[in-house]
Order: structure tokens, then sequence, then C-alpha cells
């Protein structure tokens, strides 16, 4: 395997958990947010996606 790809999914994995976690430090439903968030990101534009942040989602 190669020791790029190890290093760029262990980033998303990490980012996965950090962005998981600062939902719950908000009281947001993760599982909610996951699902909107997954829902809404494909048509979102790079300069955006600070609005699919946990704290802005509101259920």
């Amino acid at each position: 395997m190669d020791v790029c790809r190890i290093t760029r999914r262990r980033k998303a994995t990490v980012i996965a958990f950090a962005l998981i976690e600062t939902a719950k430090l908000n009281d947001v439903d993760t599982q909610a947010w996951l699902t909107w968030c997954l829902g809404q990101i494909a048509g979102y534009k790079m300069t955006h996606l600070d609005e699919l942040l946990p704290w802005r989602y509101a259920a």
C-alpha cells in the first residue's frame, strides 16, 4: 500500500472525527447533521463550505 494513500486516509479520518466531535460540543445531533451535510455538499462551492459546519446547522 502506498504511504501517501495511507497518509491521506489518516488525514481524512482525523478531519471526520474532529467535525463529529465539534458537532457534539455544539449539541448538534451528529447523525442528522452528517445526513444533511452529505446531502448538501455536492451543490456547494468551495468558498461556501463553511456554511455546512456543525454550528451553522439548524435542525
